[in-house]
């Protein structure tokens, strides 16, 4: 029995949340919050495995709810996430604290009303089971990383690199494909890669399009490589990693030596936006076997017929361990199909890269 606690500063939506998530007879609504402090004493008193947690709220707001749940009561939160810029902002910032998962709350609010509630009950309901399986481990102090990326950013004052890299020349284009768990385990990798990496990377991470955007600053704040939105036509570059953004997916086009971006809306029925599969297929069709696939921590199995690309052009591909996975399903069905050179942690993905590099 997964035990879920609700919070949310609306009365009518935690009934809502507490009708959808019992409908599932391995799912226990064990209590409700409607503010943040008070979100933190139900946690204390009841121990759910997990927590849904609203931003918005009187007297503390999520974020705060959530540094300190993390800090002293660590479990998986899922946030209720506004599509808005600011609160695909705020949502970054939640995941970088710890939270593993977020649901648009334009989802919420529009199945209350009787519209999407088919898919709103997919959704989370997914979530919820599969995180709960995971039992995921969390570090009891939520600053480390944090911590560790300002200390590196100070180090070095700048993105020139602390040492010289031998190039091996093994790979041309790194391309990494994510999902549930990303933010976290995007962080980790970035901020060990060296600013002046001297092959371009490409990130496709699942993700709703106002997202994109702020996660890319974010990457590009940790004091590695340039991260931003990638932008149509825009040429790969040494040393910059580019975001595939939400609203499309990315294919590659080579002009004599010039590799640019093609950001396509097709397939529009695309079960994952962006399509892992879609970019990683692209890259290794221009790059053949010096592409190098990257698939980290996700749900479903996007990215396996790119990697299965990857493997017939001779490239190389390197997968996350389950240990470390928020959820073991993208990484693991790459790792049964044999096709994973390497399967490493999370924090030795970027030695892994660079191993190849």
């Amino acid at each position: 029995m997964v035990r879920v606690l609700v919070v949310d500063d609306s009365i009518f939506i935690c009934k809502a949340l507490t009708r959808i998530l019992e409908k599932d007879p391995n799912i226990k609504v064990i209590g409700t919050a409607h503010d943040g402090q008070e979100a933190i004493e139900k946690v204390k008193q009841l121990d759910p495995d997990i927590v849904t947690l609203d931003v918005e709220m009187p007297r503390m707001n999520g974020i705060e709810a959530l540094k300190v749940i993390m800090r002293n009561y660590p479990r998986p939160v899922i946030m209720i996430s506004s599509l808005t810029k600011e609160g695909a902002k705020t949502t970054i910032e939640a995941l970088s604290l710890g939270a593993v998962d977020f649901i648009p709350k334009e989802l919420y609010q529009s199945s209350v009303a009787g519209i999407n509630l088919e898919k709103l009950e997919e959704q989370l309901l997914e979530k919820i089971k599969v995180i709960a399986k995971k039992r995921v481990q969390f570090s009891k102090n939520p600053n480390t990383f944090t911590s560790a990326i300002s200390s590196k950013s100070t180090d070095t004052q700048s993105r020139s690199a602390t040492r010289p890299i031998v190039r091996k020349g093994i790979v041309d284009v790194v391309v990494i494909g994510v999902s549930t768990g990303g933010p976290t385990a995007l962080q980790k990798v970035i901020a060990k890669l060296p600013s002046d990496i001297p092959i371009p990377g490409i990130i496709i991470q699942h993700m709703p399009p106002a997202f994109t955007g702020p996660l890319a600053k974010r990457l590009s704040s940790l004091g590695g490589p340039v991260v931003k939105e990638a932008e149509k036509g825009e040429r790969l570059t040494p040393g910059k990693f580019l975001v595939v953004p939400g609203a499309y997916h990315m294919q590659l086009k080579k002009i004599g030596s010039i590799v640019q971006v093609v950001l396509t809306e097709e397939p529009k029925d695309a079960i994952y936006h962006p399509s892992i599969d879609l970019t990683i297929s692209s890259a290794a069709e221009i790059f053949g076997s010096k592409t190098l696939a990257v698939i980290l921590t996700g749900m479903g199995k996007d990215g396996l017929e790119g990697v299965k690309k990857v493997k017939e052009k001779g490239g190389k591909v390197i997968a996350q361990d389950e240990a470390t996975s928020v959820v073991y399903g993208m990484p693991k069905v790459v790792v049964e199909a044999g096709l994973a050179d390497k399967v490493v942690p999370i924090d030795k993905v970027a030695e892994a890269i660079m191993s190849f590099v």
